[in-house]
């Protein structure tokens, strides 16, 4: 009897409700700061056609706010008609190489540092403090009203709708690592005592609004992943427990693949980011003072030592695979040819990637070539430390990655 390879799936053509990929592996969202001004131009076109030449199934755009007041600060994207031409020509770009293109729609919520901002506060489930924003003249966060959530919720149905006529083959809505929709989900952040607050389904409720008004917007054929963070990783969060549940509740309402990441940007990114700390370079990038002070005083125990290992969610996705019956992407820790291995034979759907394809973009055509293939990654993070500094991130061990081609 001749065994096949679990790693062959992987590189199967593969369907997300109706959309075919060439093969199962995903570039995940990342926020790569090529987007200065909020408008997406040629750096960020190089980077994910580049993406697409090596070789993946398809490529996700980060971030996509719903609404200007949805940016962490004013050099995101937003999702208006103002940048339809750039967006246009970079999706076709992208899917000139055979990859298809997804767009990550979030909302920062009452996290944010935006000089754009057009309210007298930022907006969540429950008072809080602004810790991005301190720096930025807006340390306190307010309370969203049930007809702002409403008005939010349509801000996801009408940036969805735009990003379908753009030509964005999928839709990721971000539903963890502490933004918006995350704020509600977790009783860390959430206190509320109405219908939006309290017990886990009156916490999903405004997720799911979100994710019933994206598909009435986009139609029923249209691929909807959603990024969960399986655990806060702080006491009195979402714990992977409850992610078992949180995944059950969103494909009952119509998701078709759920991405089990975890971590929350706002209190412990490095459940998220594994390997060397984030800390060293986020003080180096810092230019506001008051924020580079804090970052020294507070970061130790914002920023929490875990080293990396290989498929780190690995457990606790299973949880979610065996629970539900749409789609599930694995992420977390895949570095090696073994690891997507692992991936296949634990059954999971899709796999994302993302400082592993910063590293070597041909990741993909060089794991087909070869069965024992090890990416080079040291997870030294330093390429997320730089979403800030001119030109956004890169490898800081393969800086030409992505470096513009001679003329």
């Amino acid at each position: 009897m001749v065994m096949t390879d679990p790693l062959a799936r992987c590189f199967e053509e593969a369907r997300i409700h109706g959309l075919t990929l060439r093969n199962r592996l995903i570039k995940a969202a990342t926020f790569e700061g090529k987007t200065p001004g909020g408008i997406p131009g040629e750096p960020l076109t190089r980077l994910h056609v580049r993406i697409g030449e090596g070789g993946v199934g398809m490529t996700t755009l980060a971030y996509c706010a719903a609404e200007a007041d949805g940016r962490l600060h004013e050099h995101m994207m937003h999702m208006h008609e103002g940048i339809r031409p750039q967006l246009e020509a970079l999706i076709a770009s992208v899917k000139a190489t055979g990859a298809r293109v997804s767009g990550q729609l979030g909302h920062c919520g009452n996290f944010t540092k935006n000089r754009e901002f057009r309210g007298r506060r930022p907006l969540g489930p429950s008072r809080a403090i602004n810790s991005l924003g301190i720096g930025a003249g807006m340390p306190f966060a307010g309370v969203l009203t049930v007809a702002q959530i409403a008005d939010r919720v349509a801000s996801f149905a009408a940036a969805a709708r735009f990003m379908k006529s753009v030509g964005f083959d999928a839709i990721e809505i971000h539903f963890g690592h502490g933004y918006g929709i995350s704020q509600f989900i977790s009783p860390r952040t959430n206190r509320r005592t109405d219908q939006y607050g309290g017990s886990l389904d009156n916490r999903m409720r405004y997720g799911l609004e979100v994710l019933a008004a994206v598909r009435a917007a986009v139609g029923d054929g249209f691929p909807l992943l959603g990024k969960i963070s399986m655990s806060d990783g702080v006491r009195g969060g979402v714990t992977y427990e409850d992610s078992v549940e949180i995944a059950a509740l969103l494909e009952k309402g119509g998701l078709d693949v759920i991405v089990c990441s975890g971590g929350t940007s706002s209190m412990n990114p490095m459940l998220l980011f594994r390997g060397d700390s984030l800390l060293g370079g986020m003080i180096e990038q810092e230019r506001n003072p008051i924020m580079r002070m804090g970052l020294k005083l507070m970061g130790p125990k914002l920023f929490r030592d875990y080293p990396y290992t290989e498929l780190y969610f690995l457990e606790q996705a299973k949880r979610i695979r065996d629970r539900v019956s749409c789609g599930v992407c694995y992420i977390g820790g895949v570095c090696t040819a073994e690891s997507l291995r692992t991936a296949m034979r634990e059954g999971f759907d899709f796999v994302q990637l993302g400082r592993g394809l910063l590293y070597d973009p041909d990741l993909p055509r060089h794991v087909r070539a070869d069965p024992g293939y090890v990416n080079g990654c040291t997870h030294c993070n330093r390429c997320a430390t730089l979403i800030d500094a001119p030109g956004g991130i890169e490898c800081v061990l393969k800086p030409d990655n992505f470096a513009a081609a001679p003329h």
